[in-house]
């Protein structure tokens, strides 16, 4: 039987309604692809495997990324993490590249995938037009993975840019394959907003890539869950990361996205984890609206943006967006045995939800 999504539970997460699909693809135009490696079982071999890893892509819309891209921005609130094309996204405000999840040394493997795939359709780029520096981010999944194997190829990245659709995949997929989350099985997790702002409605999204935090510190909806559950077989040495991509459809510019990027990780902190001392913690945001054709002779252009006085009720819905898709990859990700019989288990959900009920959080 399918694991069920947290809210599915009775489980509250603010009083902002979700969108139709409560993932980040509710925002219009917003894909989600995977492509996940699975082989061997047993003693590592270095090079060879045991393999757990994957490629997770966001596409921000159906075009051409490099001819219409969108605004962006990111946040880091601890560095001991890659985000590879964060430099262009602070200097320019945009994305125009799929934004591809992978492991830790995969990061370079993962970059020529993007530009493999994007060659395809710009053929002029690096000759009549200008260089594609892509947009790649990780976390490190060495506890189940050979990562010295390099086992993420360009095939992989873009088979996940191919597998790009509306329907969100969540839990021990893609590059979520390999990862941990409060000592437990994590990996991929998403949540959607609909928000009003003045007379119009907007939608806000998050996909989570969750690889951090300690079991005793888990918390939902303010539970200390964490500490009443059992203790956990094995854990892994380190710290962890999380890496955070935030969609939505409102006006925002580069500015803007900043801020929402950085009230995302409250919702991490809603969640219990502290930022630990290794933990690469990075927020990518970006806005569908206000596209314009890069290469297009138009002079000035004018952008249509939301005012600040106006956007507090987007930071709530990255708060609690975020929060629910990280108790989303929990729930979603079942037991997974990696390299040298290292075990992550699944979050037990019934004992999860009994200490919940007990504390009076379940709404039904």
């Amino acid at each position: 039987m399918s694991r069920p999504r947290a809210r599915e539970t009775g489980i509250w997460f603010g009083e902002l309604p979700p969108g139709p699909k409560n993932a980040i693809t509710d925002v219009t135009g917003v894909k989600v692809g995977h492509c996940t490696i699975i082989r061997g079982s047993g003693p590592l071999k270095l090079g060879k495997g045991p393999v757990r890893t994957g490629v997770t892509a966001i596409l921000p819309h159906g075009k051409n990324l490099l001819k219409e891209p969108v605004k962006a921005a990111y946040f880091d609130l601890n560095g001991c993490g890659g985000l590879m094309g964060s430099l262009q996204i602070r200097e320019f405000g945009i994305v125009d590249t799929p934004i591809v999840l992978t492991n830790t040394m995969s990061m370079g493997n993962a970059a020529e995938g993007v530009i493999k795939y994007l060659l395809r359709s710009n053929p002029e780029v690096g000759n009549e037009e200008e260089t594609i520096i892509p947009i790649v981010s990780e976390c490190d999944d060495s506890y189940l993975n050979d990562a010295q194997g390099l086992h993420v190829r360009e095939e992989h990245v873009i088979a996940a840019i191919e597998d790009a659709k509306e329907t969100v995949v969540e839990g021990a997929v893609g590059s979520g394959t390999g990862m941990c989350c409060h000592d437990y099985k994590g990996g991929i997790g998403t949540s959607s907003r609909l928000v009003e702002v003045s007379d119009d409605r907007y939608t806000l999204g998050v996909l989570v890539m969750t690889n951090h935090g300690d079991k005793e510190e888990l918390r939902i909806d303010g539970v200390p869950v964490g500490m009443k559950l059992p203790a956990v077989e094995e854990r892994r040495a380190g710290d962890g990361s999380i890496v955070i991509v935030i969609a939505t459809n409102a006006p925002l510019d580069s500015r803007q996205l900043g801020r929402v990027a950085r009230r995302s990780f409250l919702g991490m902190a809603n969640v219990g984890s502290c930022s630990a001392n290794t933990s690469g913690d990075i927020a990518v945001a970006f806005s569908t609206a206000n596209i314009h054709e890069r290469n297009k002779s138009v002079g000035l252009f004018t952008d249509h943006l939301i005012q600040d006085r106006d956007i507090s009720p987007l930071f709530r819905a990255a708060v609690d967006c975020t929060a629910e898709a990280i108790v989303n990859s929990l729930f979603k990700a079942e037991t997974v045995e990696g390299r040298d019989g290292h075990i992550v288990w699944a979050l037990p959900i019934d004992e999860t939800l009994e200490i919940m009920k007990a504390h009076g959080r379940l709404l039904r």
